[in-house]
């Protein structure tokens, strides 16, 4: 039996069947183009805009924008100058006042020094009483100053000049004292010294103090008294657009009255006209307060610092006793007395120059009581020339003893003396800074007064003119339902 022979080759091996394809992933379906959504928004808009509801609507919401603006902004801008009248009462003026003070303070402590110099050895209690009344007078402002000050970087540098060099001038007048007290002549060096010191470095760098002080009053009174343009002209911009609202109201519906809008308009011409009338008031007083007060004032604080500088020069007249001397051959002294004298009542007999610090002051003086003290201190200054002349006369002719009697008096008794007639000037002056000091004060307080509650009522009134006009036109719309 045969049986078949295997075949050469490899019967075929049944291949594994094959990974059936992964399904295909779907193509992605193009979405449609976003819009922005402020370009929706105006489509919306715009097609709201096409019906009689659309409109309404646009118009309230403006309407109402407007009248939240203008209460915002009348509010800011009041605000502003409410704070800026409130610091030229509490802040820049006492500051100012409290400058003029360390001036004062520093040139009569000069002067009084001088005076007790020119007394001996022994210099009166009262003259002693007063000069140390003037040194703590000096440290006290310079303190006050130096805690309430903000202005700019010269008044701070000005207030620590002062305090560094206020205690090298004290020095100087003890060891002057203390030389005099021991006949040596060496006293009079030292207080010319001292002297020298307080008119070169005190005394400017305690105007300059006065001048930025003064100078930051000044912007204060600018800021305050500056018209509110920006809230005025909102003001009448959206009483405008109220009525053009209600017009097109009246010409679409026939109704004369739209109650909500009405309101509106009421609350809108009440904010306009006491923002007006109350910034005038302010405004007035004010000026008022500067004219009659702030200002006169300077002036007067200028004559008072020159009548006591013109002092201290006709006491280092008779201290120097012709040491120092000017190329025109005069004493530096001497001339400084009849510089100081030209600048308070120019010359000449008679009324004092319109120009002068003593002609200016009466020009100021707006009453009696403010007139009174400064005729007062004329007569006094004409009366000083006199007597000044007089002790003039008998130092160049050799009499001392009777020059130095004419300036300073004799054994504490002033009577006849020029410095009778200058404490008589210093009285007169202060009772006049007096008067205009509550001048200021009242019409300052008034024209900051006419200022309160205007922000926060602007505010509320435009709160309710807002609403007056959404009720308004929310009126209108629900006809359309």
């Amino acid at each position: 039996m045969s049986h078949p022979q295997p075949s050469a080759t490899a019967p075929p091996t049944t291949a594994a069947p094959a990974a059936p394809p992964s399904a295909a992933a779907p193509a992605p379906t193009p979405s449609p183009p976003r819009t922005v959504a402020w370009r929706e928004a105006a489509e919306r808009l715009r097609a709201a805009a096409v019906t009689e509801p659309g409109r309404l609507r646009v118009i309230g919401a403006v309407l109402a924008a407007l009248l939240v603006v203008l209460g915002t902004v009348t509010a800011w801008q009041v605000a502003a100058r409410a704070s800026a009248a409130d610091a030229v009462v509490h802040h820049s003026q006492p500051l100012s006042a409290a400058a003029a003070d360390i001036y004062r303070s520093l040139a009569d402590a000069d002067s009084t020094a001088a005076s007790g110099f020119l007394a001996g050895g022994q210099e009166p209690r009262k003259v002693r009483e007063r000069y140390d009344a003037d040194i703590t007078l000096a440290s006290e402002s310079l303190v006050k100053a130096a805690a309430n000050t903000d202005g700019s970087g010269t008044a701070r540098d000005r207030i620590t000049e002062l305090n560094k060099k206020l205690p090298q001038y004290t020095a100087l007048v003890e060891a002057a004292r203390a030389n005099n007290r021991q006949g040596l002549p060496l006293g009079g060096a030292y207080l010319r010294y001292a002297s020298d010191q307080m008119r070169d470095e005190l005394l400017p760098a305690a105007s300059k103090l006065y001048d930025a002080e003064t100078g930051r009053l000044h912007s204060d009174y600018a800021d305050a008294k500056s018209w509110p343009w920006a809230a005025l002209g909102l003001g009448v911009l959206t009483l405008a657009a109220l009525g053009w609202a209600q017009q097109r109201t009246f010409l679409r519906t026939n109704r004369v009255f739209n109650q909500g809008l009405l309101a509106a308009t009421g609350a809108t011409t009440v904010v306009l006209l006491w923002l007006a009338v109350g910034h005038g008031v302010a405004r007035s007083e004010l000026q008022t307060s500067y004219a009659h007060g702030a200002h006169s004032l300077q002036v007067l604080t200028e004559t008072r610092i020159a009548a006591l500088k013109a002092r201290s020069n006709e006491n280092l007249t008779l201290v120097a006793r012709g040491a120092i001397i000017t190329k025109g051959n005069h004493d530096f002294y001497e001339d400084k007395f009849g510089e100081g004298m030209h600048d308070l009542i120019g010359s000449g007999g008679g009324d004092p120059a319109p120009d002068s610090l003593l002609g200016r002051a009466l020009a100021l003086a707006d009453d009696e009581k403010g007139r009174a003290p400064v005729a007062s201190v004329i007569k006094d200054v004409r009366e000083w020339q006199s007597r000044h002349g007089n002790s003039r006369s008998q130092d160049e002719s050799g009499d001392y003893r009777s020059a130095l009697k004419l300036v300073i008096g004799e054994q504490g008794n002033s009577q006849g003396s020029t410095g009778e007639t200058f404490d008589s000037v210093d009285e007169a002056l202060n009772k006049a800074l007096k008067h205009e000091q509550g001048q200021f004060d009242r019409a300052a307080d008034d024209g900051r007064g006419a200022l309160s509650g205007l922000a926060a009522g602007a505010a509320v009134l435009a709160v309710l003119a807002a609403a007056g006009a959404v009720l308004g036109i929310g009126r209108r719309l629900s006809e359309y339902r």
